[in-house]
């Protein structure tokens, strides 16, 4: 059994044109101290899987299914009480995407650290303080950082805050929502080497979502294709990299320039589909350049001979074979 297992995970959101299939039936498996990166457009579904899994929904939710067990304990049977009391910052945690808008500003970063810890006012607030100096250390930053305010720091200070605000209660699955995002080239790089350390020595289970191939290829372990809602494409990140089967995914590689290549990057025509009322079948078949009549079904999920698995007609055995040789060839 995976550290973590998710099946057919569904989140909707209601709105007054209808309900929003922000997330409809994502599966995938996490072992322990692996890293699965989460890539795709903005408005795929990238944050909404992180916010089932952690459970910080809005109130217009219409449908949220499916199962997610994190060590053998199904969690989605917990109520919300003791979701929050067992799970929730203890066993799962989040760093949010954006350090300028998660902290706050007029509260010194040490007491915002030490929140979590404080709330239930089951520990001591000596203890609570020392262990923010002790992770505020973990993340690169001196204890004294606990009394300054948000205004005083850096932006790749902020993120190792917002950072060490996940890692209080030493959790064992830790989501990353773009946590570089809105920085430059160099503290970019100090952030994936302090997330890059922590996996190596914590033996922590990360999820990454971020726009960025690139990032999520020298973290991760795992690679999964977000598109309309759904995984489109998901399993080891050397074989999504090197042997793509989804014609998404396939668009998404070639439209990244390469430093020893003189193919000039490509572009995927089209646009992605609205969530309220998307494609009945495959919803990648509105641009995708191997559509035929199969794909106006919903597409069966194919495992690869190489362990990855994909939403896609192509892979199953109705899809016509000069389909199948044309996109083998080119």
């Amino acid at each position: 059994m995976a550290f973590l297992e998710v099946q057919d995970l569904t989140l909707y959101y209601d709105t007054h044109r209808g309900p929003v299939r922000a997330v409809d039936r994502v599966s995938f498996a996490l072992e322990k101290g692996e890293a699965l990166g989460i890539v795709g457009e903005s408005g795929c579904g990238k944050s909404s899987i992180t916010l089932a899994l952690i459970r910080v929904l809005p109130k217009n939710v219409h449908t949220y299914t499916g199962s997610v067990r994190l060590d053998g304990r199904e969690l989605l049977a917990f109520s919300d009480e003791e979701f929050r009391r067992q799970i929730r910052w203890r066993k799962i945690s989040m760093a949010f995407q954006g350090a300028m808008n998660v902290l706050n500003p007029v509260l010194k970063v040490g007491y915002q650290i030490a929140e979590p810890l404080l709330q239930d006012g089951q520990i001591p607030k000596e203890k609570a303080f020392a262990r923010v100096r002790e992770i505020l250390q973990l993340v690169g930053l001196s204890p004294e950082t606990a009394e300054r305010f948000p205004h005083e720091l850096s932006g790749g200070m902020k993120q190792r805050v917002v950072l060490a605000t996940a890692l209080v209660f030493n959790p064992s699955l830790v989501i990353l929502d773009e946590p570089t995002s809105a920085l430059d080239v160099s503290v970019q790089a100090q952030i994936m080497n302090l997330l890059k350390k922590l996996k190596s020595e914590l033996g922590l289970t990360f999820i990454f979502i971020t726009h960025d191939i690139a990032l999520a290829s020298d973290l991760c372990d795992r690679l999964g294709i977000a598109y309309a809602g759904q995984l489109v494409e998901e399993g080891p990140i050397e074989e999504i990299l090197q042997r793509p089967t989804h014609p998404y995914t396939q668009g998404l590689l070639e439209s990244m320039p390469l430093l020893h290549s003189d193919k000039s990057p490509s572009f995927i025509p089209g646009a992605p589909p609205g969530l309220i009322d998307p494609p009945k079948g495959c919803r990648f078949a509105p641009r995708c350049p191997y559509v035929f009549e199969r794909c106006e079904q919903p597409p069966p999920l194919c495992v690869t001979p190489h362990g990855s698995r994909a939403l896609c007609w192509l892979l199953a055995e109705p899809a016509p074979l000069s389909l199948k040789r044309e996109r083998e060839q080119g």
